[in-house]
C-alpha cells in the first residue's frame, strides 16, 4: 500500500469553481471559510506546501455586515511610505466605499503571507452586487452557515 501525495502537475484541471453569496453573512466567518476552501482545507488532499484550494466566487460584497459596534470601532490602516503618511478609514467608510476591498483584506489577512499565500489570494473573485462574469466556469453554489 502507498499513501495519495498529492504533485503539483495537473492541479489546475482538479480545481472547482464555488460561489458563496454574502448578503447577511458577519465578515470575519466570511472570510476564514473563504480562507479555507483557498487553502485546500476542505479537501482530504490537503498539504499545507502546496495550492490545492478552490477558486471562490463571492457575490453580494456590499451587504456583509459586522457584529457589535466594529462598523464604528475597526479601522483599517496603510502607510504611503512618506514621512506622516499613514492612512486610516473607517470600517463602515470602506464598507460604503469599496466593499470588494474590505473583504479582499479581510480574506488576504487569513491567507499565509508567502508567495503560495499570494498565488491562494489570486483565485478569489469578489463582487459587490449579485452579477459575475464566470459563468462559463460553472460554479457550485456554496452555503456557508456563518452567521
Amino acid at each position: 500500500m502507498s499513501t495519495y501525495f498529492p504533485s503539483g502537475k495537473g492541479l489546475e484541471q482538479h480545481r472547482e469553481w464555488h460561489i458563496i453569496d454574502a448578503d447577511g453573512l458577519t465578515v470575519g466567518r466570511l472570510a476564514s471559510e473563504v480562507a479555507k476552501i483557498l487553502m485546500g482545507k476542505n479537501k482530504p488532499t490537503y498539504t499545507p506546501f502546496i495550492d490545492t484550494g478552490d477558486h471562490v466566487i463571492v457575490v453580494n460584497a456590499s451587504k456583509v455586515v459586522f457584529k457589535g459596534n466594529k462598523t464604528n470601532d475597526k479601522m483599517y490602516r496603510h502607510h504611503t511610505g512618506w514621512p506622516g503618511g499613514l492612512k486610516e478609514i473607517s470600517a463602515r467608510d470602506l464598507l460604503a466605499r469599496r466593499p470588494v476591498k474590505l473583504i479582499e483584506l479581510t480574506i488576504k489577512g487569513m491567507l499565509p503571507k508567502t508567495r503560495l499565500g499570494r498565488a491562494m489570494a489570486s483565485k478569489v473573485k469578489v463582487y459587490a452586487g449579485a452579477e459575475h462574469p464566470h459563468g462559463a466556469q460553472k460554479p457550485t453554489p456554496l452555503a456557508i452557515n456563518a452567521k
